[in-house]
């Protein structure tokens, strides 16, 4: 099958529809709610959009945007978390209130860091009044003359700044997730700091109300920089996680600049100019230079060559190119000219194919769902009624002063319950797991795969620059009757010296690294695609395939059992011929790395199931198979059969990870459960994994599982510990001690519980570091 037919068999059906109250796509197969009008079956993401379009449906039926509308927009956006969500221009998620990002970025355009910028500006601007806020609050009463009064005035002064201008983002996300009815994260963190702060402002504005148990060092306790602490941080982490997404794009970014930005033309007269990719049209003349990227997708019509399409078909040795041979786009012609008409541009390249076929798969990919996100919705929720029950408890049976109890009371359940544990349980886990992988080799992208790692129960794997090297090395020589299999390789790699062929290449390596003694070659002539000619030591020598030999009158029949033995080991074959007669064989073959074997061996022992996926022929592939004991083998795999592949297994319910190091393995590698992409690889390959083995070695799967299982179970650990302290702070908070005990929590006590849940779980993620 062609690369072309593997990439344009791979069909497409909709699967999805828009919704037409929301916005959002709704998957056909979802059993979501559909109704039908005017003839039209419109299908929506809830019950409730249901219900608002039947209830009035010319509201919501609003024409389609033109094409011409659309682009006047902007670039579609979408959400990471929730890739439903899409609209034209940058916004936040409704649902999570994520920034929004381009669905497929383009290469000469620089993303809209806007947000960034605006965090970073009010993360820095507000610092030095946080650091100020938390110094008076804690040795603020060691200032000489600096009064009690004027201490909280101070850090009034100081944190309003703060809180009102550098944290006005999360209280306006915190107060949409509330109108949108989506509890999260800001939700928790509007009310957190919002009721610290309130609370402050009262008792720095009138704090003749509070009853003289809450006074503390000549004051009313004021928590201005609990405040002004949790914002800074959330600034802190909203600028590390905006600065780690944009790298997401990094992988269609780097497949885009593959494609030469011009192509030579061959006008009708036969001159020739350069011109911009973008016009080279179907039917267009072209010709391509030694060391040019091939520009559009075509067909040979003069010349010969050996052209490099390692870059998009994992093949590890160029392919010679012959009138009439089809070419891709991107692969690099290496030797001789080429003339090709092209057939394919723009959107219809193979190379433009596998970029669709990235983002898809990056799009499709089921978002991390963190358990703290899960519950966040029922916990705030929770946490706000809470606080209501004991406001209008204690207001209601709390006697004279009751009103004012309720009121301290449910300051301190939300002041206990500000997200600062909940919000650090998971990141801090993932930022000391990341750093203890990093000095192992092991490069994780984000926390998904961390979560997603332990979870693998089968292994895909590319074969070249996987288990392989991944470039050409000479495996052996094989002599004529009467001739030394070193003379052999000496006087092929004096020939070969004057060659730029990556064959060549490894064969005067080889020679080199022996130690032999090199002739210099005479009238060196290259015959494109089928090998090279010249002089050694006044011999007439030629190094090339049989169709060369033939050329030459030299029979090859006397080793062709040989030869046949080595390709069905996966090697390239040449033959050496002198004034005619056949001297013997050279063998390049694509070496198998030397820790594969036992890393093979280490992750069937962890119970994976490995199976090998390469665009080499079937008779290598299976060559190999068997040398490792890889019993599942598929040869000939191109980018989409990869993908389906990955597809395949988990819809049979397997959960799946992809290790390669191509460009070929961009789509599967972004499909996958997790993406493993080996460091000596492509960029474009580790930009699409969410892991990357800096070394190459896939002994760093097994580490990198053990590792996400430690990862995991200390995140747990974390939420437990969050979770803990507010089942037991929140209810006595509330005030639910003191019928029987007499005891209240104040808001002092509830911000040292609160600061105490943090630590707790800051010193437990630190542990990983010696896992």
């Amino acid at each position: 099958m062609s690369h072309d037919h593997a990439i344009h068999g791979h069909t497409h059906h909709a699967t999805s529809a828009r919704d037409p109250v929301c916005g959002m796509d709704v998957s056909l197969d979802a059993g979501k709610p559909t109704a039908e009008h005017a003839g039209t079956v419109f299908h929506f993401c809830s019950q409730k959009c249901h219900d608002k379009f039947v209830a009035d449906p010319q509201r919501y039926l609003s024409p389609a945007p033109t094409k011409a509308e659309a682009e006047s927009a902007g670039t579609e956006y979408v959400c990471p978390m929730h890739p439903e969500v899409r609209q034209f221009g940058p916004g936040t998620c409704p649902k999570c209130g994520m920034a929004l990002e381009p669905a497929v970025p383009e290469l000469e355009r620089e993303e809209d860091d806007g947000e960034f910028r605006d965090f970073r500006r009010r993360f820095w601007g507000s610092l030095p009044l946080t650091v100020a806020v938390v110094l008076l609050a804690m040795a603020g009463h060691l200032v000489a003359g600096l009064t009690p009064a004027a201490r909280t005035w101070a850090e009034l002064l100081l944190s309003t700044p703060v809180v009102l201008w550098a944290g006005g983002p999360f209280f306006v996300r915190g107060w949409q997730s509330i109108v949108r009815r989506s509890p999260n994260m800001w939700t928790l963190i509007g009310i957190g700091t919002g009721a610290a702060f309130v609370y402050s402002v009262v008792a720095a504005l009138a704090p003749g109300l509070f009853p003289d148990s809450f006074e503390a060092h000549g004051r009313i306790g004021v928590y201005f920089e609990a405040a002004a602490v949790i914002i800074s941080l959330t600034l802190l982490g909203q600028m590390l996680e905006l600065r780690a997404r944009s790298k997401t794009s990094a992988a269609i970014k780097s497949l885009l600049g593959l494609a030469p930005k011009t192509a030579r033309r061959i006008r009708p007269d036969g001159s020739e100019e350069d011109v911009p990719l973008t016009h080279v049209h179907v039917g267009d003349i072209l010709r391509v230079r030694p060391g040019e990227k091939v520009p559009v997708d075509g067909e040979v019509t003069e010349g010969a060559s050996a052209v490099d399409e390692s870059m998009l078909t994992g093949e590890p040795l160029p392919v010679t190119k012959w009138p009439g041979d089809k070419v891709i786009g991107a692969t690099l012609n290496t030797s001789g000219s080429l003339v090709i008409r092209s057939e394919k541009v723009g959107a219809q390249t193979v190379l433009a194919q596998i970029v669709q076929m990235v983002a898809q798969a990056q799009r499709s990919k089921a978002p991390m769902q963190r358990l703290a996100d899960v519950v966040a919705g029922y916990f705030v929720v929770a946490v706000v009624g809470i606080a209501l029950l004991s406001f209008f408890g204690w207001g209601i049976f709390g006697g004279e002063r009751g009103w004012l109890f309720g009121l301290i009371n449910a300051v301190s359940v939300l002041i206990i319950a500000c997200p600062c544990a909940l919000g650090l349980a998971t990141p801090m886990s993932i930022m000391v797991a990341t750093g203890k992988a990093a000095t192992q080799g092991i490069l994780f992208r984000d926390a998904a795969a961390i979560e997603r790692l332990r979870e693998i129960d089968t292994l895909i794997v590319d074969k070249t620059g996987t288990l392989t090297e991944g470039r050409p090395a000479f495996e052996r020589a094989v002599a004529a009757p009467g001739l030394a299999e070193d003379e052999v390789l000496r006087l092929a790699a004096s020939l070969d010296q004057g060659s730029e062929h990556p064959l060549a290449d490894a064969i005067v390596r080889a020679a080199r690294e022996k130690g032999l003694t090199l002739d210099k070659a005479e009238g060196f002539e290259s015959s494109s695609g089928i090998g090279v000619r010249g002089s050694v030591g006044g011999r007439r020598l030629a190094l090339g395939n049989t169709v060369l030999m033939e050329q030459e009158g030299a029979d090859v029949s006397p080793l062709a059992a040989q030869a046949e033995e080595l390709r069905r080991e996966g090697a390239s074959v040449m033959h050496l011929a002198a004034d005619g007669q056949l001297l013997g064989l050279l063998a390049v073959a694509d070496p198998v790395k030397a820790s594969t074997p036992e890393a093979l061996a280490v992750l069937r022992q962890a119970g994976l199931r490995v199976i090998m996926a390469t665009g080499d022929g079937e008779t290598t592939a299976r060559a190999v198979g068997q040398r490792l004991g890889i019993d599942e083998v598929h040869g000939e795999v191109k980018p989409a059969d990869k993908l389906a592949l990955v597809e395949r297994l988990q819809k049979e319910g397997h959960i799946v990870a992809m290790a390669g190091d191509g460009i070929n393995d961009a789509p599967a590698l972004a499909r996958a459960d997790v993406g493993i992409a080996m460091g000596t690889g492509t960029d474009v390959a580790m930009n699409s994994a969410q892991v990357t083995l800096v070394k190459g070695d896939l002994r760093g799967i097994a580490r990198a599982r053990l590792l996400s299982a430690a990862t995991v179970g200390n995140m747990r650990q974390n939420l437990a510990f969050a979770f803990l302290y507010n089942a037991l702070g929140v209810p006595i908070a509330a005030g639910v001690l003191y019928p029987s005990f007499g005891l209240v929590l104040s808001p002092i006590i509830a911000a040292a519980a609160m600061s105490l849940s943090s630590v707790s779980v800051v010193g437990n993620a630190l542990r990983l570091r010696g896992s």
